[in-house]
């Protein structure tokens, strides 16, 4: 790819997006386009969208890009057309769980999350809240937005969401976690905080 070609690559695949007249979301798991790429896009772990070292401030741009992006079995994410799918950069997870909204209570309660890029998705079996361990022991909390594709929990989010920690037994071992939907998501064991505050 030249120079020129890779300067406008974003707002050729913009134009190629523009041509669908649907509102509707794109039939990703229809589009199976031989032509692949890699484009210098990055998403950075703060959920900011990155072209060649630039942010790209233009967030029509960032929004309608994110409703094309795809995970692939081979790990790597890809923005995806009928007719072309270029791979960019992940950093952490491509979207920021930035708001959250907790309707009943219990095991009757549902949490909804509003990610940077506007989707909104409700903790479920299908969208469950996962944790993973940072390099310095902090716990990172994502919830799934759809087919693999996850946002990280903004501090203030995960803070809210340890306020409705519960305690429920799985596999016979106690842990610290959440219902949503009807469905239980473990966060940590009740041993660890323990020993934490021990």
């Amino acid at each position: 790819m030249t120079l020129s070609e890779k300067q406008s690559a974003p707002y050729s695949l913009l134009g190629e997006l523009a041509q669908m007249k649907t509102t509707e979301p794109p039939p990703l798991h229809l589009w199976h386009p031989e032509h692949v790429s890699d484009i210098d896009i990055e998403v950075k772990a703060d959920g900011t969208w990155y072209h060649e070292g630039a942010p790209i401030k233009r967030q029509r741009l960032v929004r309608l890009f994110s409703t094309v992006m795809r995970l692939e079995l081979d790990g790597h994410y890809y923005l995806v057309t009928p007719v072309e799918k270029c791979r960019i950069r992940v950093a952490q997870a491509p979207f920021v769980a930035i708001l959250m909204s907790v309707v009943g209570s219990g095991e009757a309660q549902v949490l909804r999350f509003t990610t940077n890029v506007a989707d909104q998705v409700s903790a479920d079996v299908e969208h469950p809240i996962t944790v993973e361990q940072a390099p310095d022991g902090t716990l990172v909390p994502f919830v799934e937005v759809r087919d693999g594709l996850r946002a990280r929990l903004a501090r203030s989010v995960y803070y809210q969401l340890m306020d409705l920690l519960t305690i429920e037994q799985v596999d016979s071992e106690a842990w610290y976690g959440v219902w949503s939907s009807g469905a239980f998501f473990a966060i940590q064991r009740a041993t660890e905080v323990e020993d934490h505050d021990a």
